[in-house]
């Protein structure tokens, strides 16, 4: 479709400016588009949104592209960060970028693009797309280490189909570099990281914002009282920072781990095994298919970012899914997404509802 018209996502990186420089050179008609997803109340800009604005500003400047901007931070706090809220305060780990892709990215921007004539949307995220006898698939992006396929399992795949990724076939390397080469403001420009409405902040800092602290027990697995903490919500499986236990009479000298969290009781549940960590399997709800495949079938599978491929054989359970994993898991997160793959396709995900830990703990 040389010569439609495109709307680029123009985060104010490097990805996103590569990106319509690249759909430029292909003869696209191309556009930007900056959207803003968080006020801060406060006065104070912990979110980096006014700099990436004047970035993206920059950038289409240099590119000779129009530039429109919005600001969704309303339908952001509504849709994303009420429910970040809420997944904390009942003990979960939720993943707000996965939301920020289905709600606002590829669903509101979506819409406003068409409202503005485009006939497609791009972004700078690091996958491919193809359509294989009319169906829409979305495949791993080339650079294995930059990757985003995990943060657009949640997205419809009719939300997906207008969308152009223009990065899919590069690597990091080869975007700064053309970045640098096409005299782009924003080359040497670092990555983000995080999330964006904490920005610097510590996370505890911010969550208490929101979330009051409820102070609790940090038992161990027989229910026995090691120490005190802040509230469930301001802990991650896995951790052992911050726990406040130390050394103990009959204890070996080894760190304590967060295992698992009850909101109901408010508790936490430490242990110095990190065998306790580990899960064979998960169920997950909430799922989002962007291929036609029934379970039963075997794949591969990711429980967090960046982690590798994990074998796996997939059944319903009436909710959801059910995960069985070949090698047992550390940290499952309840909250957080599982994302389902056949080679370096994207079969779609769900939400994690538990994982069912190899050891089976007894706290009253």
């Amino acid at each position: 479709m040389t010569g439609a018209k495109v709307i680029v996502g123009m985060s104010g990186g490097v990805d996103s400016a590569v990106a319509a420089l690249l759909l430029l050179r292909q003869g696209y008609r191309v556009e930007g588009m900056f959207m803003k997803n968080w006020d801060e109340d406060d006065g104070e800009e912990y979110c980096t949104a006014e700099i990436d604005r004047d970035d993206a500003r920059a950038v289409c400047a240099r590119l000779g592209i129009r530039l429109h901007e919005a600001n969704f931070a309303a339908e952001y706090w509504d849709n994303v960060f009420d429910r970040f809220l809420a997944e904390y305060a009942a003990g979960r780990t939720p993943n707000p970028d996965v939301l920020c892709n289905r709600e606002i990215k590829f669903n509101l921007f979506l819409d406003y693009a068409r409202l503005l004539g485009a006939d497609m949307i791009a972004t700078g995220h690091y996958v491919r797309s193809s359509h294989l006898d009319s169906e829409f698939q979305l495949l791993k992006g080339v650079d294995r280490d930059k990757d985003q396929s995990y943060f657009l399992q949640a997205v419809p795949a009719q939300q997906l189909a207008p969308c152009l990724f223009p990065l899919g076939e590069m690597m990091k390397h080869e975007v700064r570099r053309m970045a640098r080469e096409a005299g782009l403001p924003v080359h040497d420009k670092k990555d983000s990281t995080g999330i964006c409405f904490i920005g610097e902040r510590r996370f505890a800092e911010f969550l208490a914002r929101y979330l009051p602290e409820s102070e609790g027990r940090i038992v161990d697995a027989e229910g026995e009282t090691l120490g005190a903490h802040r509230g469930v919500a301001y802990y991650t499986l896995g951790q052992r920072q911050g726990l406040g236990i130390g050394g103990r009479a009959n204890r070996p000298e080894a760190p304590w781990y967060v295992v698992s969290k009850d909101a109901r009781h408010n508790e936490l549940v430490a242990s110095q095994d990190q065998a306790d960590l580990m899960s064979q399997s998960l169920t997950a709800e909430e799922m989002n298919w962007l291929a036609h495949v029934e379970p039963p079938f075997r794949c591969s599978a990711k429980v967090r970012y960046g982690q590798s491929d994990q074998a796996c054989f997939v059944t319903t359970n009436g909710h959801g899914i059910r995960v069985d994993f070949e090698a047992p898991q550390r940290a499952i997160a309840p909250g957080q997404y599982v994302c389902l793959y056949d080679g370096d396709r994207c079969l779609g995900g769900g939400v994690i509802a538990e994982a069912k830990a190899c050891r089976a703990r007894a706290v009253a």
